[in-house]
C-alpha cells in the first residue's frame, strides 16, 4: 500500500533548481534510505513532504490524499531533523508535556524514552545536553505517537554505538510493524543493513531506486558503494553526451 506518492516534484530556489521532476512511491512496511552528496535535494524533498516547503509544480500525495487540501495528514508523520532546535532553556519533561498537549493523544510509544535512558536526564534543560542525548530526545519525539510515516533525517549521526545499534533496531521493528520508514543517511555500511529501497538523489534528480534485493552480486552480497559509483558515472556520462 502506497503511503506517499510524488509526481513530477519541482522546486526553484531563484535561479537554483533543487528539485527536477522527482517521481517516488513509498509504501508501507518499507525502510526507505534516501541518500546523495550535499546540496542534491535531500533536505528539500524532506521539507517538501513534510509543508515546510512549497514546490513549484508536481503532486504530494500522502495516505491517498493530496497535502495540499488538507494539513492534517502531518498527523500520521513522525519527524526526526538532523539537528534538533527546541527550546534550549525547556527541561526534557517540559518538552515532552509540551508535545504531548499539542498532539493530544494518551497513547504514547516510550518505547526509546527507556532504551534511551532519557529518563536519567528529564529533570535538564534541554541546552544542557550533550549532542548525544539531544539526538536521543529527538528521537524519542519522533516516535512518541506510534505514526504510520516516520522521516528520519541522519538519526544516528551524533549518536554513541550502543544509542547507534538501539536506533536501527528500532527502525527494523517499526517497519515488521508496517510503518513506512523515509531515513536520509550518508553512511553507506548503515544503509546496507536497514534499507529495502535505495533511493539517491543526485542534482535534484533521482538516478538511482532500488530494493536493496536488486543489487546483490553473483555471490549474494551487495556492495552498495560500488553500485551507486556506477550510477553516478553513467548519469555524468548522460549529462556530457546532452
Amino acid at each position: 500500500m502506497s503511503l506517499i506518492e510524488i509526481k513530477n516534484l519541482v522546486k526553484r530556489f531563484g535561479k537554483f533548481e533543487a528539485l527536477r521532476g522527482i517521481n517516488l512511491n513509498l509504501v508501507k512496511g518499507e525502510v526507505a534510505v534516501l541518500m546523495g552528496p550535499n546540496g542534491s535535494g535531500k533536505t528539500t524533498l524532506i521539507k517538501s513532504i513534510l509543508g515546510l516547503v512549497i514546490p513549484d509544480s508536481g503532486e504530494i500525495i500522502v495516505g491517498g490524499k493530496k497535502i495540499s487540501d488538507d494539513f492534517r495528514y502531518r498527523e500520521q508523520i513522525g519527524y526526526m531533523p538532523q539537528i534538533a532546535n527546541y527550546p534550549e532553556n525547556l527541561k526534557v519533561k517540559e518538552l515532552f508535556s509540551i508535545v504531548k498537549d499539542i498532539r493530544g493523544k494518551s497513547s504514547t510509544d516510550d518505547e526509546l524514552i527507556e532504551d534511551f535512558g532519557i529518563g536519567n536526564i528529564i529533570e535538564k534543560k534541554f541546552g544542557q545536553l550533550s549532542g548525544g542525548f539531544k539526538q536521543r530526545v529527538t528521537a524519542a519525539i519522533a516516535f512518541l505517537y506510534n505514526p504510520e510515516i516516520l522521516i528520519l533525517d541522519e538519526p544516528t549521526s551524533s549518536l554513541d554505538p550502543l544509542s547507534n545499534e538501539i536506533m536501527k533496531k528500532k527502525i527494523l521493528k517499526e517497519k515488521q510493524n508496517g510503518k513506512l520508514m523515509l531515513v536520509s543517511s550518508h553512511i553507506v555500511s548503515e544503509s546496507e543493513e536497514i534499507a529495502d529501497r535505495i533511493i539517491y538523489l543526485l542534482d535534484g534528480k533521482v538516478i538511482f531506486n532500488k530494493k536493496l534485493s536488486e543489487l546483490k552480486n553473483g555471490d549474494g552480497r551487495v556492495r552498495l558503494g560500488d553500485k551507486i559509483k556506477t550510477h553516478i558515472s553513467d548519469y555524468k556520462l548522460h549529462v556530457n553526451n546532452e
